[in-house]
């Protein structure tokens, strides 16, 4: 079954053209990657998806459901999740707080109980904080609940953002290159915690990266672009050593 279909969309900045009638079709449970190189409308995609960005022409689909206009509060609440090149916590907040913002899109009490603290608004504190800890000892940080987010090491924090886009409860996560900033060996170890949680949460993914050795290693579907438009997509063993991708990339052996 299909989650997610883009159809032939198109961006412009001015008259520049980011993304040239790109086409997506991702199905419930795929690992898919996108690649290209710098420039080449990677992150851009991934706005347009979030609503952060309205595609100039063409339908993004999430199951029945046009993306295309709404805003990102909106696409939020359609559980999709995601997480940035440069991470963005809340830096001054703790680690606790910054998985308890992300459940406040799907809170549900009225502002006027809120207010007051009655009705609703007590038991979905509670049940709030109780998941907001849940996810938390999952991904190995409950001991540093009370910390403020700006102080955990630079690894922490990228699981910690990843933590707090699992809050909304998303089908559909969107990791904008996870292995930025990371060396080999937590390459190795992101590529294991990608795949559990994907198992785990019953995700399906769509990743950006530039990392080829994760790019190549996990994902079964991968879609290159190359200066806003669609160079070829399959899976990794076709992608690696198609000569429209090393022509794209400048390498004359096998990509990754």
């Amino acid at each position: 079954m299909t989650l997610l279909t883009a159809v032939k969309v198109k961006h412009y900045f001015g008259g520049l053209c980011a993304v040239s009638d790109f086409n997506l079709q991702l199905h419930y449970g795929d690992l898919m990657g996108i690649i290209g190189p710098n420039g080449a409308g990677k992150t851009t995609i991934f706005n347009l998806i979030t609503g952060v960005y309205r595609a100039s022409e063409g339908s993004i689909r999430l199951r029945n459901t046009e993306l295309v206009g709404k805003t990102p509060h909106q696409i939020t609440a359609l559980r999709v999740g995601r997480t940035f090149q440069n991470i963005r916590l809340f830096r001054d907040l703790s680690v606790l707080d910054n998985v308890r913002i992300a459940h406040y899109a799907q809170a549900n009490y009225s502002p006027l109980e809120a207010l007051l603290h009655i009705g609703r608004y007590r038991r979905e504190e509670q049940r709030i904080i109780e998941n907001s800890q849940r996810l938390l000892a999952i991904f190995k940080l409950e001991h540093l609940a009370g910390e403020t987010a700006k102080n955990l090491p630079y690894g922490l924090q990228r699981r910690l953002e990843i933590a707090r886009a699992l809050a909304i409860g998303p089908e559909l996560l969107l990791l904008d290159e996870p292995a930025a900033g990371m060396n080999p060996n937590e390459i190795d170890l992101l590529m294991e915690f990608i795949q559990w949680i994907r198992a785990e949460f019953k995700l399906t993914i769509l990743l950006i990266e530039h990392q080829m050795k994760l790019v190549m290693g996990i994902c079964e579907r991968i879609t290159v672009l190359d200066f806003g438009e669609t160079l070829v997509e399959g899976p990794p063993e076709v992608i690696q050593n198609h000569p429209k991708v090393l022509e794209a990339y400048l390498g004359e052996g096998p990509v990754g």
